[in-house]
């Protein structure tokens, strides 16, 4: 069907036929090479009588390989991505009621480790046209309580991580990149992760790096700050320096089955990224020529590595709603997101009731907090972002096959709703 005859009973929404009426491949990101290395720890722990446990020799090699991954320094793998938030920040030993800067975007689970510290995030906007928050959101927000800037790379796209680490040395404020959604994402040909005082990264099932269902990773290039991390991570050990626990902290390591599955994923990584990136770049020009959609740019010098790819429904040259655009995709087979709504903390319950340390309202109705604890935090270019905004699914096992059928749903949808 030409586009130019596409009339609105054509779309499938509307009980037309779908361009795309068969499921695209899965991933396949796990394979033979991850059950051989699992079966091994199988076979050596029913041969010895013990079972694997954690901090052993896979993890050591899965450590070193991640650090050299991203270009030196050191890794100690956590249990979760959220953890590795939670370990990162705590390594930093924030003063408690001090405040951490965080983007109003992101999942729960990168907010939620600051009041669990008692310490009190305040909320920077996402910088106008994106997900990510930027120095311009961030630098009002900088006061004498600001201990940390917590900035995360959402969906694969690097936020302007150069800039805000110029920000925190201005004003003596370490940097922590969250990474969950950016394995592989780029900044002058460095990866993300490299930039920040401290980073932290999530492993779970379905990042484009995983140890299995869930894992994470902490990075820095500090080895002191690194002996922190290792403590944050492991109860407080204390690691070669004396006997004695030498801080409160948890349980939160990774364990050896997850990290011989990481030694195997992590060689997958660059092919994951470059298909996903070659993936999307069959896609740019037809839908750069589309009158309803548009795409968001890149940082100078930056590569994306396409956790999803965030798009933007045009609502001056569409005749219809985003969720209206975003209803007739899904219809003709495009797998998305249409709504990111989940990755606003500040608005959620947890945060708007302070429900963190049962009915006390810790850590910001303590008399040692100095700031305001009724603090509202505005966030136009958030809310802007999710009205016109969704995330297209993105795939590295998809192809040109794939890629025709995507450009000819976008096509279709477009010459209905075009204006």
């Amino acid at each position: 069907m030409n586009s130019t005859d596409v009339k609105l009973d054509d779309l499938a929404v509307n009980g037309g036929k779908p361009v795309i009426e068969t499921p695209f491949p899965s991933r396949g990101h796990f394979g033979k090479e991850e059950k051989v290395i699992v079966d091994k720890i199988f076979d050596d722990a029913i041969s010895t009588g013990n079972a694997p446990g954690y901090s052993g020799s896979y993890e050591q090699e899965y450590c070193q390989l991640f650090a050299d991954y991203m270009g030196g320094g050191f890794a100690d793998g956590v249990n979760s991505g959220t953890n590795s938030v939670y370990v990162a920040l705590k390594a930093l030993n924030p003063e408690p009621f001090s405040e951490i800067i965080v983007g109003a975007i992101t999942d729960p689970g990168g907010m939620m480790p600051i009041p669990l510290l008692n310490c009190i995030p305040i909320v920077a906007d996402a910088a106008p046209g994106g997900y990510n928050s930027g120095v311009e959101q961030i630098e009002p927000l900088i006061t004498d309580r600001t201990s940390v800037i917590l900035i995360a790379h959402i969906g694969g796209m690097p936020a302007d991580i150069e800039g805000i680490i110029d920000l925190g040395k201005k004003h003596g404020i370490p940097v922590v990149e969250d990474c969950a959604q950016a394995h592989g994402a780029t900044i002058n040909g460095k990866p993300v992760g490299s930039f920040g005082t401290i980073s932290a990264m999530s492993t779970m099932f379905g990042k484009h790096h995983c140890t299995g269902g869930q894992g994470g990773v902490v990075f820095t290039r500090d080895e002191e700050l690194f002996l922190q991390v290792r403590r944050a991570a492991d109860r407080g050990k204390a690691f070669g320096q004396g006997y004695s626990n030498a801080v409160a902290s948890l349980n939160n390591n990774l364990n050896e089955i997850g990290a011989a599955i990481g030694v195997e994923q992590l060689k997958k990584l660059p092919g994951i990224v470059s298909n996903r990136q070659a993936f999307v770049a069959k896609l740019i020009p037809a839908l750069s020529e589309l009158k309803t959609i548009d795409i968001p740019e890149l940082l100078p010098n930056s590569t994306h590595a396409y956790w999803w790819w965030n798009l933007i429904v045009n609502g001056d040259n569409a005749s219809c709603t985003k969720s209206e655009y975003c209803d007739a995709l899904q219809a003709e087979g495009v797998s998305m997101n249409p709504s990111y709504m989940g990755a606003l903390p500040h608005i959620m319950d947890w945060f708007k009731n302070k429900n963190v340390f049962g009915t006390s309202q810790l850590p910001w109705s303590s008399s040692d907090y100095k700031g305001d604890p009724d603090q509202e935090f505005p966030t136009p270019n958030a809310l802007h972002t999710m009205d016109t905004h969704f995330n297209m699914e993105i795939n590295e096992s998809w192809g040109d096959a794939e890629a025709a059928l995507v450009i000819e749903a976008f096509q279709k949808v477009d010459a209905v709703y075009s204006k």
